[in-house]
Formats: C-alpha cells, sequence, structure tokens
C-alpha cells in the first residue's frame, strides 16, 4: 500500500536514477500547493483514528465477552481486530503529513506501519468474503451448515485468513525503506535495481497483485454469492429468514467497495506513469483523497454494526444501563457515607469526646 501521499508513489516509478535536482523542487513545490488535501487527509485520519479506535475496540468487547461465541461474532471480532489493530498505526500517519512527509519513526517502523496497513486491508476483505460465502451457506444449505458450521472451524479459518493476509502483505517488509532527501527522510517503495526495468516490474507486479487478489477476486465472490442467495430467498420465498446480520454484512460491503474501489482505480492508473505522464496531475489530486477514503473504511464498520445491528445495539444498550447503575450506586453510597462522618455523636454535641472530657 501506498502511504497517506501521491509523493510516495512518485519515489516509486522514479526510482532514484530518475530523480534529478530539478524533479525533487518540483516534488517539493507541489507538495506546498496540496496543503488543502494534506489539511482534509489529517482530519479525515483524525476522525477515523478516533472513531475506530472506540468503535472497534467496543465491537472487540461486545463479541469477546458480551456475547454469546457464534459463528457470525467469530467474523465479526476478527474484522475488528484487524481494522483496531490498523488504526493503532494511523497517528504515524497523521505525523507523516504533520511533517510535511518527513518520517521520524526509522527504518524498521516505516517496513511495520506499511506491512500492517497492507495486511489489513488483505485481512478485511477476505473476512467479508468469508461473511458473504458463510451467510450464503447457513441460508441456502441450512441442513449442511447446521451439521458442519462450528465455532472451533470458524476459528481454523480465521487463523487461514490471517496467515495468508501476512503472506500477501510479505512485499513491504522487503521493499519499504526509508531515504533522505535533502533534510527529509521519506517512506517509500524501494523497487530501485541497477536495472531499471525489474525496478518498473516489480511495482507492476506488486500494485497488479494488490488489486486483483485483495480486491477484484474478493469483490467478483462476494457479488456472485450476493446474487446467489438473492435468487434462493426470491424463489424460496424465505424472506423473513434474512437477518439483520445478512443486512449488517450487505452494508458493510458495500461500504467496504466504495471505500476501496477509488484506490485501486488510482493503482492501476498509476502504472500508466511509467509510459506517460498525463494523468500525472490527476494522480497528485486523486490519490491522497483516495487513500484518506480507504482508511476511513475502518472506523465505518463498527457503526455500521451498532446502528443494523438490533443485538449489539441491545448488548451496548443493557452494558451502558449497568455501569450507569453502578456509577449511581457508588455515587449514592459515597454521599451517605460522607453525610454519615458529619453527624455528631450522641454525648459530643458537635465537639470531639475527648475535648469534652477536658473540658
Amino acid at each position: 500500500m501506498t502511504t497517506a501521499s501521491f509523493s510516495d508513489d512518485y519515489a516509486n516509478y522514479t526510482y532514484e536514477d530518475d530523480l534529478e535536482y530539478g524533479d525533487i523542487e518540483e516534488l517539493r513545490v507541489g507538495h506546498r500547493q496540496q496543503e488543502t488535501l494534506h489539511i482534509i487527509s489529517v482530519v479525515v485520519y483524525c476522525i477515523s483514528f478516533a472513531l475506530g479506535l472506540i468503535g472497534n475496540g467496543t465491537v472487540i468487547w461486545v463479541t469477546a465477552f458480551k456475547s454469546k461465541k457464534t459463528v457470525n461474532s467469530v467474523w465479526l471480532l476478527n474484522l475488528a481486530m484487524a481494522d483496531f489493530v490498523f488504526v493503532l498505526f494511523l497517528p504515524l500517519y497523521i505525523d507523516y503529513i504533520l511533517r510535511d512527509f518527513h518520517w521520524d519513526f526509522g527504518w524498521a517502523m516505516c517496513k511495520i506501519n506499511s506491512f500492517v496497513s497492507v495486511m489489513n486491508m488483505y485481512a478485511s476483505v477476505l473476512f467479508l468474503t468469508v461473511l458473504s460465502i458463510d451467510r450464503y451457506i447457513s441460508i441456502v444449505h441450512l441442513n449442511w451448515s447446521q451439521r458442519h458450521r462450528t465455532v472451533w472451524r470458524a476459528w481454523l479459518v480465521c487463523a487461514c485468513i490471517w496467515v495468508l493476509a501476512a503472506a500477501m502483505s510479505s512485499p513491504a517488509l522487503v521493499f519499504r525503506d526509508t531515504l533522505r532527501l535533502h533534510d527529509k527522510v521519506v517512506c517509500f517503495n524501494n523497487f530501485y535495481t541497477h536495472d531499471s526495468k525489474t525496478a518498473i516490474m516489480r511495482h507492476i507486479i506488486t500494485v497488479s497483485l494488490r488489486t486483483i487478489v485483495g480486491f477484484l477476486l474478493p469483490f467478483s465472490a462476494i457479488c456472485v454469492t450476493g446474487i446467489l442467495l438473492t435468487v434462493k430467498v426470491n424463489q424460496s420465498k424465505r424472506v423473513m429468514h434474512v437477518s439483520s446480520f445478512s443486512r449488517t454484512v450487505t452494508a458493510v460491503i458495500l461500504a467496504f467497495f466504495l471505500c476501496w474501489a477509488p484506490f485501486h482505480t488510482f493503482s492501476l492508473m498509476e502504472l500508466s506513469i511509467h509510459t506517460t505522464f498525463y494523468l500525472h496531475n490527476i494522480l497528485k489530486t486523486g490519490f491522497p483523497l483516495a487513500t484518506s477514503l480507504a482508511f476511513f473504511n475502518s472506523c465505518i464498520n463498527p457503526l455500521l454494526y451498532m446502528l443494523l445491528g438490533k443485538k449489539v445495539r441491545h448488548i451496548l444498550k443493557r452494558a451502558c444501563l449497568n455501569i450507569t447503575k453502578s456509577s449511581l450506586r457508588e455515587f449514592s453510597q459515597s454521599i451517605s457515607a460522607t453525610e454519615l462522618e458529619s453527624v455528631p455523636g450522641p454525648h459530643q454535641d458537635g465537639i470531639p469526646e475527648v475535648e469534652s472530657a477536658n473540658l
């Protein structure tokens, strides 16, 4: 995944040997001209961090400790964990932009930060794919799912997804690098080799795999299962069986598409830079906004759970009431204890007993 700015992608396709002094100065001027876009990105990242931290933390708390362990809760728990880990690293992106794209966290954190970002993308889309397929099976093939759809098998599938997401994200650990440009250090994809054609090929393969495996194939599977489910439900007229959870899954999938489709579109457009700079200005303007929108997806999911999931709303409402009652009870006990301490003893008349004896 690119970082929060098109500047990193500019570095990707220039590959150092083409990055002359004039190009660097032009790039620096371009940065200053995009201050408005950078401010918008920072605002979106801050909102994503605040909402994502609270929202995903709440979903993790509800699904892990306050609800019955079901297959559905396992999917939602792992999806929330992927988003929660991702938003923990958002302050690094925010600091990177506020420092005018100066990376101040070192070479290792540059790799780890990008690795976590890419792994979140893969994990999220794979969990959504599994959610969609599992929803289709549990509704259309009810008898089979009742025999084979178990919690421990769901956890096994989740473990496989995490391993696959980590493996697909490993190029970030290989190619992410830091480079000092005058007074700044940038964190970027260093595809540079002595053969520029090899570097370009690595860039094309990385973007193509990310788009195909991380978006096109999973979303195709999601669309196919969604269409088949709609046809089956209409044929059997089992409309009542489509629960609020099913509507929540549909909303989460739609949100993922709307948030990530622009990013992958601009990623594919970026590949044309190797042959022409016709789209250069469009990419400089669109990439930061598309990246911000993609990152914003990490805080949308918990909001959808709370708005559309009746069970989640019920658990949160009950938990809030219990917390409020407990707080009021403790506050009332504290007031009562304070009042008892202020009441004088039967022989004191407001004067301590020792002092009364001395008098």
